[in-house]
């Protein structure tokens, strides 16, 4: 199955070249799902701004599909993933193609493409009551929407302001009492660095600039000088792997020694391969903001020596305890056990029970082949997975515990430091993006 997938994925890539070549748009990979399959369409990166991300968030997702989840699929129907990049088309596009060609029962990850073609999804959600919309990095969209059946979002990663807010956290713990932040111009790394400067001035940290640039530049040698002249105790980045790389290297070239505190996508090989040992050795300290995970469970003892001796997965796209691997594996199997348990893919019964089976109360289970068949026997289910115990908000955000994790000066990672939770929702409930609705038409800042 894993080869057949990257078959599929190869293709997709070439098809994205020859359309570029041709100036054509990129129509998405053809799907082999049958009339009973479960269409799951993820809004994926293989091309713009995040094409290094793509085919690690892709195997995030076919893992537990391939692994978990199709060995005994709920409601008995096989989910089928199909990859359809955004980078070409837009989000809004994808989106379109995913349910009018695709024919999609799940939409995965919404995200900071999201705002300008919600009204139409809003229409489709009504005529159709569908799809499923579960996304690992949706923490740009508003943590007021979302969470029920006429807006079924629900994001593994909690809120872009919380990764921002995070940084800001974390450089308070060491200490540092100035900061410059660096953020490249995507909505939800802006979101998140105006997060990380409202939270440091809430702790007292002092922010000597901000510096926003395009993505995608080969240099931003002139942006590194400038943070070297400034000289800050840290430097709160928000800007993909590569380019971060790119900025961290060329700050060492102009003669400084920083604390470096980045993203959750600095976890992609990318980075480490961009910034290499000697970066992280020349360097204070580089680390990233974001979430962690719970190894002390049933659920991780499952996980873990499943994703690493699985080929194509430990040995391809690292070690199962990136955010992105955890998080989207604990949606998927949430998402699937709710499917189970409304008794169908339709938005207006999976909202409520994605609720049902998280928040308790019931049988306490772990993996989902036990919580699947505690739900086939009728039983209610308690499921706390690898991010935690598995609660939502009422907006569809997932309750994770904020965390900075280091790289060690070989480039491999640190242990993560958990940070401050009372603080933490302090904050982020004086800075959290709220959105303003007028008969379900919204808007919101950032």
């Amino acid at each position: 199955m894993f080869v057949m997938r990257m078959f599929r994925i190869k293709l997709a890539t070439l098809l994205i070249a020859l359309f570029a070549l041709v100036g054509g748009p990129f129509l998405g990979t053809a799907s082999a799902a049958s009339d009973d399959d479960v269409v799951v369409c993820e809004l994926a990166y293989y091309t713009g701004e995040f094409a290094s991300y793509g085919p690690y968030l892709t195997a995030s997702l076919s893992f537990p599909i391939d692994n978990v989840i199709n060995a005994d699929p709920p409601l008995g129907r096989t989910w089928d993933l199909i990859p359809e990049d955004i980078g070409t088309v837009g989000e809004g596009q994808a989106a379109r193609t995913c349910l009018e060609r695709h024919g999609a029962d799940i939409l995965v990850s919404p995200a900071h493409g999201y705002r300008p073609y919600r009204s139409w999804l809003q229409e489709w959600l009504q005529e159709n009551d569908s799809p499923l919309m579960p996304t690992v990095h949706g923490g740009t969209i508003p943590g007021n929407l979302g969470g029920t059946g006429s807006e079924p979002i629900f994001r593994a990663q909690g809120l872009d302001e919380a990764l921002g807010m995070s940084g800001s956290l974390y450089a308070n713990s060491i200490g540092a009492k100035t900061a410059v932040i660096f953020a490249t111009q995507i909505e939800g790394f802006q979101l998140a660095a105006t997060a990380a400067g409202l939270a440091a001035e809430a702790i007292g940290i002092k922010v000597l600039g901000r510096i926003d640039v395009p993505a995608e530049q080969p240099s931003y040698r002139a942006e590194a000088e400038k943070i070297a002249d400034m000289a800050p105790d840290v430097v709160i980045v928000q800007a993909g792997g590569v380019e971060s790389a790119t900025l961290i290297n060329e700050t060492s070239e102009a003669g400084a020694s920083l604390h470096w505190i980045g993203e959750t996508g600095w976890v992609i090989p990318e980075f480490m391969a961009g910034l290499g040992a000697e970066g992280v050795a020349s360097q204070q300290s580089v680390g990233f903001a974001g979430f962690s995970y719970n190894d002390g469970t049933p659920a991780w003892s499952f996980y873990e020596p499943l994703w690493t001796a699985t080929p194509g997965y430990g040995d391809t796209h690292g070690e199962a305890s990136s955010m992105y691997h955890f998080s989207a594996y604990d949606l998927l199997v949430h998402t699937a056990l709710a499917v189970e348990k409304a008794g169908s893919y339709n938005a207006s019964a999976w909202a409520p029970a994605m609720f049902e089976v998280g928040d308790g109360p019931g049988t306490v289970c772990y993996t989902y082949a036990d919580c699947l068949a505690l739900i086939r026997a009728g039983k209610d289910i308690d499921y706390e997975g690898v991010t935690g115990p598995g609660s939502y908000s009422s907006g569809g955000v997932n309750v994770v515990i904020q965390s900075y994790t280091p790289y060690n000066n070989d480039g491999s990672l640190g242990e993560a430091v958990l940070l401050d939770s009372d603080r933490a929702l302090e904050i982020i409930g004086q800075i959290a993006v709220q959105a303003e609705c007028d008969d379900n038409e919204c808007t919101w800042g950032g």
